[in-house]
């Protein structure tokens, strides 16, 4: 199947918070942001594998007026240039900025709130993404929610909320410790993704 030019693409989706950073509530400063350890190097092996990195983040404290859209551009541009340091990179950022009780048009009904698909489906459209061959790796249900709905794999990591998310998703669900140990496992398997 061919979305628009090009053949499909493989991605691996990641949610940020308690993925790729220290879990911190409403992180958006530059200056409070902390890699989990290996994760420059996680993502960098998924680069040289080939694999589109996409990174899909709800980001309610935007919604709340905590912090603004420019907030998380700017987050973004700093883990961007952080990762570059270890030869890694991030093919495309998504966040969703709303929440039911937010302010404004940011408490509307949306379809990019995780557990819902609608990052997922917009990177899938912008980047030719085959969701069947992709796979979406976080640390809560509403990651593997979301990455089930969108047609995808999913891996669980016990960081951030992890591990007591664990207990709650599907019986025989792939989980790893942290998002090297998911990225091996992928890289391992027969088909390489």
């Amino acid at each position: 199947m061919v979305l628009g030019s090009g053949t499909l693409k493989r991605a691996v989706f990641v949610d940020r918070d308690g993925t790729i950073n220290v879990e911190k509530d409403y992180l958006y400063r530059a200056e409070d942001f902390e890699f989990i350890p290996r994760v420059p190097e996680a993502l960098r092996l998924l680069n040289e594998a080939g694999l589109l990195v996409v990174v899909v983040t709800n980001q309610s404290g935007v919604a709340r007026g905590y912090y603004t859209e420019e907030d998380v551009d700017i987050l973004h541009r700093h883990i961007a240039a952080e990762l570059a340091k270890s030869g890694a990179w991030v093919d495309a950022w998504y966040y969703c900025p709303h929440h039911p009780s937010g302010r404004g048009s940011y408490s509307l009904p949306c379809s990019c709130r995780k557990p819902l698909p609608g990052m997922l489906m917009e990177a899938a459209r912008h980047h030719n993404i085959d969701l069947a061959a992709s796979v979406m790796i976080g640390d809560k249900l509403v990651d593997m929610e979301a990455g089930i709905a969108a047609g995808c794999r999913t891996i669980l990591v016990r960081t951030g909320y992890g591990t007591d998310e664990e207990v709650r998703i599907r019986p025989g669900s792939v989980v790893c410790d942290d998002l090297l140990a998911a990225v091996l496992t992928l890289i391992h398997q027969n088909d390489g993704v």
